[in-house]
């Protein structure tokens, strides 16, 4: 039996002398108590020594990652043949059986061996002294975390994050210039604005066309159709746009050269976000596209950012303004935000579109996990959701079968004409049926009831609108009395105090 152990040195194959002590793994270690004593148990057979760091942090990763390298391969091979390999690694010890056809077991008395050789590591490898292997083994851990950081989900992720937000900097800009490029030559020719619609193409043109007049000598042929083109020439042959000199043609023709330049950059860089979003969520990208699931990412902060959300959120996601207003205000809650732009909820019919929304973002919520977490890599959970959404789709749209879709609803379908019957049809003819009446009947009775009672109902609010005046006329006459009387009232009782004080007055005179 031999032992596989890898180190910061390099890989290394020992021979296992007493495999009987493998059965007695609590023991092991005393084995293992000095170096005397640990040569008794294994004995190195091979070992395979790094050229250089890279070398040893490729071997790490690939450890690490439970891969096989080709060194390790080779090393193996020249080896291990016909040998039975113990290692550490169960998923490793698998490839190396399927690939390599060598027996491999693991267990915990492995693991408590591999243990003991490493605390003998220095004096079972001949030729490797302490004082080399401790920097070998900093220098590869220091390496190995730079590589982990490097490459770990939540930094890729930022690079989504700023390429998603970049492109739609980059439409924003492409539009505000592509805008000024046709106002701006407008002045000069303004007819091309309405014959070329397409803003990439309309830069193109300028460029090549310079002045109106070239025109009809030009070959557009690379830029815009033929039936476009013949448009243009006949446009520019009867334009009745300004003349401009050469110096605002040359300013004109360097907003055109920015343009182009910034469409090319763009496409390159959706092509950058496409190829990332397929490496990192495959799933994701499948079911919802490059751009909306680049925007899920991006709204939420990473990748497990997302992945942690459950499918409620996913839904709303970007309509959390609308979500509040709709919970301050008692209304109905939006029904899907960045997930709406989705090409699957852009083939629903508008009174399903927050059904599928709901459908995908469950399914959504499934792939992040599978993205984020899971160790495969192809998209094949991404596949089998689509189809899960694509049919419920179907379904909800009421997709019918041909024969059934070909039935007009309502009406019996034409019987066949039958020669033998001599000009008749093969099933006979119906009889008259006098009961279909009564349901017409019934319903103009339901119709004049519903009138009379409409007719009704106006008569009583008109002559409630009549009624209301007189109760207006009849409050005002009542105040106006009341009034009246105050008014009286008041006036009696000046005149009273008035003929009290007169008698006060000639009292006082009397008794003087």
């Amino acid at each position: 039996m031999l032992l596989l152990f890898e180190s910061a040195a390099g890989f290394a194959l020992f021979k296992v002398l007493k495999p009987d002590k493998l059965e007695e793994c609590e023991d092991l270690h005393a084995d293992f108590a000095s170096l005397d004593s640990a040569k008794k148990v294994v004995k190195l057979k091979s070992f395979s020594k790094f050229e250089n760091t890279t070398e040893a942090l490729a071997a790490a990763c690939g450890i690490s990652d439970s891969k096989l390298s080709k060194q390790l391969k080779k090393f193996l091979k020249k080896n291990a043949e016909g040998e039975e390999l113990a290692v550490l690694d169960k998923k490793l010890g698998g490839i190396i059986q399927e690939k390599l056809g060598i027996s491999c077991i693991y267990n915990n008395s492995i693991m408590e061996l591999t243990r003991g050789v490493r605390s003998q590591l220095q004096g079972l490898i001949s030729g490797l002294a302490g004082s080399d292997l401790k920097p070998m083994s900093l220098g590869l851990s220091h390496s190995l975390s730079r590589y982990k950081l490097k490459f770990s989900p939540d930094k890729v992720d930022t690079m989504i994050v700023q390429a998603i937000g970049l492109l739609d900097d980059l439409d924003k800009e492409l539009n505000t210039y592509a805008m000024r490029v046709r106002e701006w030559y407008g002045w000069h020719f303004p007819e091309m604005t309405k014959v070329v619609s397409d803003n990439i193409a309309y830069a193109k043109a300028v460029k090549l066309m310079g002045t109106r007049e070239l025109a009809a000598d030009l070959d557009f042929s690379g830029i815009i159709e033929e039936e476009v083109e013949s448009h243009l020439k006949d446009a520019a042959k009867i334009s009745m746009g300004t003349e401009i000199s050469q110096d605002d043609l040359a300013n004109i023709h360097a907003l055109c050269d920015q343009v182009i330049d910034l469409s090319e950059y763009r496409a390159q860089l959706y092509e950058y976000l496409k190829s990332r979003m397929a490496a990192i969520a495959p799933n994701l990208t499948v079911l919802v596209g490059e751009l909306v699931g680049a925007r899920l990412i991006s709204h939420a902060g990473s990748l497990m950012n997302l992945a942690k959300q459950p499918a409620s959120t996913v839904q709303i996601l970007g309509a959390e303004k609308a979500l509040f207003r709709a919970l301050k205000t008692k209304h109905e809650t939006p029904k899907y935000g960045l997930i709406y732009h989705a090409s699957l909820i852009g083939q629903a019919a508008p009174k399903n579109k927050g059904k599928i929304a709901r459908v995908l973002a469950a399914k959504c919520a499934l792939s992040l996990r599978v993205d984020a977490l899971g160790d495969t890599e192809d998209a094949s959970v991404g596949l089998e959701s689509r189809a899960k959404v694509e049919a419920r789709l179907r379904q909800l749209e009421g997709t019918m079968l041909a024969s059934d879709g070909a039935k007009s609803k309502g009406k019996d379908a034409i019987a066949k004409y039958d020669k033998k019957q001599g000009g008749g049809l093969e099933t006979a003819p119906k009889a008259y049926n006098a009961d279909a009446d009564a349901v017409a009947v019934v319903g103009k009775k339901e119709k004049k009831e519903k009138k009379d009672k409409k007719k009704k109902r106006e008569e009583s609010e008109e002559e409630e609108e009549e009624e209301a005046p007189k109760e207006k006329k009849a409050k005002k006459e009542k105040k106006e009395k009341k009034e009246k009387k105050a008014e009286k009232s008041k006036a009696d009782s000046e005149d009273e105090d008035e003929g009290e004080k007169k008698i006060k007055k000639k009292k006082k005179k009397s008794a003087e």
